[in-house]
């Protein structure tokens, strides 16, 4: 039997699956995560966006066409948040949420729907088996957070984190070349009297790369950044949760920071990483953001110097305060969209000549085009022509900038 575990959206969707793919296994299927001709599949869902939302529902009729009698799971935050849309009268279908996905296991063979009740505690899922070069961990869900334009708070519930020694015996035990720690709101980790900075210092005799997912700037201090500075191997790459670089848009937001507390932080992080790739998210078009507040954010880029951005367009999401609020125009949010594309260009080629000429640890994770390709310590992405063996660190020296990175060249030892 064959099965594919589908994922959309967040690093924390994608170490959930990599979990479900270990209990697929574990029952004697054979697994991709690629959509491709399968007995069973469980789409992972995502909801951030009406966009993400609406590929969420897509997925079924590409499914159909690679076999339309396959069982179809779908599980996730959209299916959490509208399973209607999800659901159908055929017994191929089968539709969960967010809560309690250990049980898709045991349920492989029913259909409807099954939505479990919010739980107020961390669920441990089967160690994760993941099929790329980089391993997920998940050490915290849910979010306390509550601003105005999310709706994952509403639908992951409360803030609740994992047992540090749960963590330290699942990354000793997959013993990755790189471990991704990650949460919903990674930042609020707390087990007890344990935060973020008290994790990070018990994975200090950890033999593998240790890489942080996305992180609020309020995490950052001193003594967070010396627990880094200790591990065994760190990847300087910082992605800190923007938005918006106006004051007066991010208390709108409900963001618990300003603009100059932004700069103060990252300042901080170049004093222990001089090299820190530090990347973020931007909206687009929220609907308080003026043009004086979009120039904002712009001088606020140029300032910190990122590495990289993600930008998307703001996407109103019912059931949170800003969807009642008045909506730009959408020509509007696609300028301001299109103008920030054209400025990620441009850090992208400047982040990869700041890094031309240094030596530089990389990870292979694919072979395509003639090129091995994968990411640098500091998250920029690599290309070294010709094939190499996947998942294994080596060091490089950083080429000329090449399609969205750089070149690179194995130093001999």
């Amino acid at each position: 039997m064959k099965a594919v575990v589908f994922t959309l959206g967040c690093k924390v969707n994608e170490c959930e699956s990599d979990s479900l793919v270990s209990g697929l296994k574990a029952r004697g299927y054979e697994v991709s995560d690629k959509l491709v001709k399968a007995d069973l599949y469980i789409v992972n869902t995502c909801a951030v966006t009406a966009e993400a939302e609406k590929k969420s529902r897509q997925t079924a009729s590409r499914i159909r066409r690679l076999n339309p009698n396959a069982k179809i799971i779908f599980t996730g935050c959209a299916a959490e948040k509208n399973y209607k849309a999800f659901a159908d009268k055929s017994a191929a279908y089968l539709v969960t949420g967010v809560f309690n996905k250990n049980a898709i296991l045991d349920a492989l063979d029913k259909s409807g729907v099954m939505i479990a009740e919010k739980s107020t505690d961390y669920e441990e899922m089967p160690a994760p088996t993941s099929l790329k070069a980089r391993a997920f961990i998940k050490v915290q869900d849910g979010c306390d957070g509550f601003c105005t334009y999310c709706i994952i708070p509403h639908l992951r519930g409360r803030s609740r984190s994992r047992n540090p020694e749960s963590v330290v015996k699942e990354i000793t035990a997959i013993s990755p070349a790189e471990t991704i720690v990650t949460g919903i709101n990674l930042s609020d980790y707390r087990y007890g009297d344990i935060g973020l900075t008290g994790l990070i210092e018990r994975l200090k005799e950890i033999n593998s790369r240790i890489r942080l997912g996305s992180l609020e700037v309020r995490v950052i201090d001193d003594e967070f950044l010396i627990a880094l500075k200790n591990l065994k191997d760190f990847a300087p790459h910082f992605h800190l949760s923007l938005q918006s670089g106006s004051n007066a848009v991010l208390k709108k937001m409900n963001r618990k920071y300003t603009r100059e507390e932004f700069i103060e932080k990252v300042d901080l992080i170049r004093k222990y990483f001089p090299l820190a790739g530090i990347t973020t998210d931007i909206i687009a078009g929220f609907p308080t953001e003026t043009e004086e507040d979009f120039n904002d954010t712009l001088s606020l880029i140029d300032t910190v110097g990122f590495s990289d951005i993600h930008p998307f367009i703001f996407s109103p999401r019912s059931g949170t305060p800003a969807y009642k609020m008045s909506d730009l125009p959408t020509e509007v949010k696609k300028s301001r969209l299109d103008r920030l594309l054209e400025i990620k260009r441009r850090l992208k080629t400047d982040f990869a000549a700041l890094m031309r000429g240094k030596i530089a640890e990389f990870l292979p994770e694919e072979f395509k085009d003639g090129y091995t390709e994968g990411y640098s310590e500091n998250y920029l992405r690599l290309y070294i022509k010709g094939e190499i063996p996947i998942g294994k660190i080596v060091k490089v020296k950083v080429g000329g900038a090449f399609k969205d990175g750089a070149t690179a060249e194995i130093i001999k030892e």
